[in-house]
């Protein structure tokens, strides 16, 4: 695929949609893909983004707003699911299911690529930088660029992750000539914690512990300390990032339960260990560096489980 429009030509309904708990990259890069097809497409064409419950501070992003949690009743003529594989879409799946043509844009090494069209790019920085290749640059705009440039700064880290490629720093720098505030945006999406999520950022650090003679640490929240604290999954973003920093460590892993003795795992390399490997074997996948899955358990069979997996590909 070289240019989206060539697949949607003649279209009357488009869906496009990404994968549950969307972060910046997927809400980055289905509101770009949006705002670009509204642009180019003529006025009766419906579009419609299908996320469900995104961040509340992309809400800096034009077309937020607009954001459907269910996919329509009719069967969309082309149905898009971007920076997820088709199993992680949700309630979105229905429309997928009905849609006359389907094309999946992702970036995810476990993604093998289920649509009628497939545009996989493991190589990529982001779903976002991806749909940056496939619209025509003459009609990029503020808003769109405005779009991009969140979804490729939040999966690149503000282009400090291995991810970030020299391609991938000359697709921002002309997304910024576009003039809009990219510091500001960063500070509101990226940097910026309520007093809570400190709090629990705080709690997690001072809890976690070291395995493997330091190489792995690992910290989590169950169910009872995340309902005294009033948070949700949204206010869990940037946990694993920041105990990846620790000193010495080569993976890190943080994880909060779902529901009693069910939890969902981030895993995060410094490049020693592909954790995406890892990942696979619980049956979740992601990144070579930034993976995930689900494991059953208490916490402390979990944390023994998972850092056990990762001790074997340290070896």
């Amino acid at each position: 695929m070289n240019k989206i429009t060539e697949e949607i030509t003649g279209a009357g309904s488009i869906g496009i949609t990404g994968h549950i708990r969307p972060d910046g990259d997927c809400v980055g890069s289905t509101l770009g893909m949006y705002l670009y097809l509204k642009k180019i497409c003529d006025s009766d064409v419906i579009i419609d983004v299908i996320l469900d419950d995104p961040p509340q501070i992309f809400d800096c992003i034009k077309g937020f707003d607009s954001i459907r949690k269910y996919p329509r009743r009719q069967p969309y003529d082309v149905f898009i699911v971007i920076d997820s594989s088709v199993d992680r879409i949700g309630e979105s799946y229905p429309g997928y299911e009905k849609a006359h043509k389907t094309i999946n844009i992702d970036h995810h090494i476990s993604n093998p690529g289920c649509s009628d069209i497939n545009y996989i790019d493991p190589d990529a920085s982001s779903a976002s930088e991806l749909v940056y290749r496939l619209i025509d640059e003459e009609k990029l705009d503020k808003d769109i660029a405005t779009a991009i440039y969140i979804g490729i700064a939040h999966d690149t880290g503000v282009m400090q992750y291995s991810n970030t490629s020299p391609q991938t720093l000359r697709i921002v720098a002309k997304l910024i000539e576009y003039g809009f505030d990219f510091p500001a945006l960063i500070d509101v999406t990226f940097h910026e914690k309520t007093y809570v999520q400190n709090q629990i950022l705080g709690r997690v650090l001072m809890e976690s512990r070291l395995y493997e003679g330091g190489r792995i640490i690992a910290g989590g929240l169950d169910t009872q300390t995340m309902k005294l604290y009033g948070i949700t999954s949204k206010d869990m973003d940037g946990i694993v990032n920041q105990l990846c920093y620790t000193k010495g460590v080569e993976v890190a892993v943080f994880m909060y339960e779902l529901e009693p003795g069910k939890w969902k795992l981030s895993l995060r390399s410094c490049g020693l260990v592909n954790v995406a490997e890892v990942a696979e074997s619980f049956g979740g996948g992601g990144h070579v560096r930034a993976s995930g899955c689900n494991i059953e358990g208490t916490y402390d069979e979990v944390t023994a489980r998972i850092c056990a997996a990762i001790g074997r590909h340290l070896e």
